[in-house]
């Protein structure tokens, strides 16, 4: 039988793609996004329609509604009914930005995340699935594991994530509500987020303009393609109690120096670099044990990093027409 889900920021990156995969098995999709003006809104435009061109696009309806307003959010738990699970994808990202605007955030991921929390109490939602991510382990033993204490977040992003975490497992402890924390790694790949280091460079190296780097390029990503991490968290919809799953490549991390090394090949450019001082909060490298997700969700990528990022590239390239023109 197909399922009803709530999609929380559907307009985004990696929940269109949820989105898209949960269409493709006959489910239906609430989808959700006040679709703010973070990065461009075309991109999120464009993900839309094609969500809306899905063969299964009646199981998909879209409202244009923020997780920060209680008010609506309760109507539409009771227009809807009961979803047989929340996916909560909805999220300030960006750790830089969110040095410069640290209240969005934790209204955004903390308060949005306790918003759906109570209209699932009220309305008898058993089931989340809360998107957090690698941000987290900033300073920690290398491969990062689930169980780590990760009490010393670096940036308001990382910070408001974690308390986004800890009010889904009071609401686990007290109303016995199902929940699964899918801690993302770099995610990229085709309509990727413009703020993220792949799109980037693939638009300054095929627009010849400058890459900015934050740092010598040495630092390095645990890269993970945005079909496998979409995957992972539909995977992650069954009953697990509560549970944190990293979804990662789980390979050796790959520096930003590599990654533009094997753009300039499959673009045929040469990339032009400004290196800039390494920035207090990001990390200098990341890397996913994920061993756990493997054993309990029977998940792993399938995508490697060439094929995903040759992927990311022709798809610049077919729409790069109106993508010139969005700023990064």
């Amino acid at each position: 039988m197909s399922k009803k889900y709530l999609l929380t920021g559907v307009a985004g990156f990696i929940a269109s793609q949820v989105s898209k995969q949960l269409l493709d098995k006959g489910d239906h999709v609430v989808g959700v996004d006040n679709l703010n003006d973070y990065y461009n809104v075309k991109i999120k435009n464009w993900r839309l329609e094609q969500l809306k061109a899905h063969p299964n696009a009646e199981n998909f309806s879209f409202s244009d509604l923020d997780i920060e307003d209680q008010a609506k959010l309760a109507n539409l738990f009771q227009a809807e009914g009961i979803f047989d699970a929340v996916l909560n994808l909805a999220a300030r990202a960006g750790v830089r930005y969110s040095m410069e605007n640290p209240h969005i955030y934790l209204s955004t991921n903390a308060e949005g995340t306790l918003n759906l929390l109570e209209c699932m109490r009220a309305q008898g939602c058993k089931k989340l699935v809360f998107a957090s991510t690698s941000s987290l382990y900033a300073g920690q033993k290398m491969p990062f594991t689930e169980d780590l204490a990760v009490n010393e977040p670096l940036s308001p992003y990382a910070a408001s994530k974690k308390a986004g975490e800890l009010m889904a497992y009071s609401y686990h402890k007290l109303y016995q509500m199902d929940v699964s924390v899918v801690r993302y790694f770099t995610v990229f790949g085709p309509a990727g987020r413009p703020d993220m280091s792949p799109y980037r460079f693939i638009k300054w190296i095929a627009e010849d303009e400058t890459i900015e780097i934050f740092g010598d390029g040495s630092q390095s990503r645990d890269f993970t393609y945005v079909d496998d991490i979409a995957r992972g968290t539909v995977a992650a919809i069954q009953d697990v109690g509560y549970e944190i799953f990293n979804l990662g490549g789980g390979r050796n991390p790959v520096s930003l120096n590599t990654i533009i090394s094997k753009l300039e090949e499959l673009i045929g450019k040469k990339a032009k670099i400004n290196y800039k001082p390494f920035h207090v909060a990001d990390l200098m490298e990341t890397w996913a044990d994920i061993s756990k997700t493997k054993r309990l969700l029977d998940w792993k990528p399938q995508v490697s990093l060439d094929e995903g990022l040759e992927k990311s590239v022709q798809w610049y390239m077919v729409n790069r027409h109106w993508l010139k023109e969005a700023q990064v």
